[in-house]
């Protein structure tokens, strides 16, 4: 380390925001019956649930246990109350949408972040 650089503390790291972080990658999985749910609250308390597997709305519709195998997702949407929030972001008529890509995903990760 050079002499005018110093460590990040742990207190700035913890400062540091979700919305530089947080993307379809860094979403941790956790294996479920038929499925695999992950779920990530925001730092201003929106919620995200990503599934796949037999019962969501993914590709394929299979008990597989690893999420690259998986090429589209199920989502929803929980506002700071914890209610469904899907159709108020994303201006559906469900309180779930399905086969979203990765992609779709991270963007949606950023509507959730402006809310």
């Amino acid at each position: 380390m050079g002499k005018n650089k110093r460590r990040t503390t742990k207190r700035e790291q913890k400062n540091i925001k979700t919305k530089d972080m947080i993307q379809f990658k860094d979403l941790i999985f956790k294996d479920q019956t038929h499925m695999i749910n992950a779920h990530h609250v925001f730092d201003n308390d929106w919620e995200i649930s990503v599934s796949a597997g037999v019962g969501a709305y993914s590709t394929p519709r299979e008990d597989i246990k690893d999420p690259a195998k998986f090429s589209s997702f199920e989502i929803a949407i929980f506002n700071p109350n914890g209610d469904f929030a899907t159709s108020e972001v994303l201006q559906i008529d469900d309180d779930v949408v399905g086969w979203q890509g990765r992609e779709d995903i991270n963007n949606i990760i950023e509507m959730i972040i402006s809310q």
